[in-house]
């Protein structure tokens, strides 16, 4: 179902603070063109669980619409307690998207037994399939060897989105459930290691670069796929510096979003949260500087 660079999409943000669904249509079509093979909004790139509910639906409505089935949608859901997850599976169904990427659920600290029983009643029930995802750094990590019970066990867990890095835990993952289920859609979301991920096994990345040079990302997985190694590892040392500057911008994923302003990719706005008035100040600087390794990475205009 899923192979390829997914595009975990920037949310932009209206005058007033709300969605720009005119930008984030615009958007969409643009890494179409690019060659992408997906979108995933709603996702920690497209800061979804800073959205209200209305507005993550209002995100998935306008993103499949804008897809019109050119390539397929994987949203994130999610909240803390099962029955508002699902409420979101069976919006995402009627959207039209593909599949959905959950989290374990937020705020408290779940036991392993109870990360499992929670995609275990979500999978039963959601009449879209489900992708775990694992990002230790926001939310609490789902060990390797849950995630290969639900997928022998669970039909409808259909992929794991691992935002990790740890390559290890990727050849752990692709080891253990790729022989039995060829199908499942093992995605990597550290842009750092998406070319060791694909030797791993993973069969693509949901890689928030691809925001402002999507031509660069998808580079790293054709290379790849043609067993072009010299030019993939090229590509990739390209991608992991582009990827560091980004990071190394505001608090996540500032730096992503000002590195697609910067590109032309997404109109200026200001964070939707609230910010120290130098940080504000600073994004235009931080543009430029962006810029400069957008061009850096050889990402043309």
């Amino acid at each position: 179902m899923f192979r390829g660079i997914l595009v975990p999409t920037l949310t932009p943000r209206a005058a007033d603070g709300g969605v720009d669904e005119d930008a984030l249509r615009s958007h969409a079509d643009w890494l179409i063109g690019k060659g992408v093979h997906g979108l995933y909004p709603n996702g920690s790139t497209g800061e979804g669980v800073r959205l209200t509910a209305e507005e993550r639906r209002r995100v998935t409505r306008a993103t499949c619409e804008a897809a019109a089935g050119r390539v397929p949608v994987l949203t994130g859901v999610g909240g803390a307690n099962l029955s508002e997850t699902l409420a979101e599976c069976e919006h995402a169904a009627e959207c039209g998207a593909a599949a959905v990427a959950v989290t374990a659920p937020v705020y408290f600290r779940p036991s392993p037994e109870a990360i499992e029983e929670h995609f275990r009643r979500l999978a039963a029930e959601s009449p879209v399939g489900v992708l775990v995802y694992n990002i230790p750094s926001f939310a609490v990590p789902i060990p390797v060897e849950v995630t290969v019970r639900l997928a022998k066990e669970q039909p409808n867990v259909v992929g794991v989105k691992d935002s990790s890095g740890d390559v290890s835990a990727m050849v752990r993952l692709c080891s253990q459930i790729l022989p039995e289920r060829p199908d499942f859609a093992i995605l990597t979301g550290w842009d750092a290691a998406l070319l060791p991920m694909l030797a791993a096994g993973a069969q693509g990345g949901t890689n928030a670069t691809a925001n402002a040079a999507p031509e660069l990302v998808v580079e790293v997985y054709d290379r790849f796929q043609a067993g072009d190694w010299d030019a993939a590892r090229q590509a990739q040392w390209r991608l992991t510096t582009l990827f560091d500057a980004q990071i190394g911008v505001g608090e996540f994923p500032d730096g992503i979003r000002l590195a697609a302003e910067a590109r032309g990719a997404l109109p200026p706005v200001e964070p939707r949260l609230p910010q120290p008035a130098a940080a504000v100040d600073g994004h235009a600087e931080a543009r430029r500087t962006l810029a400069a390794a957008l061009s850096a990475a050889g990402v043309g205009a």
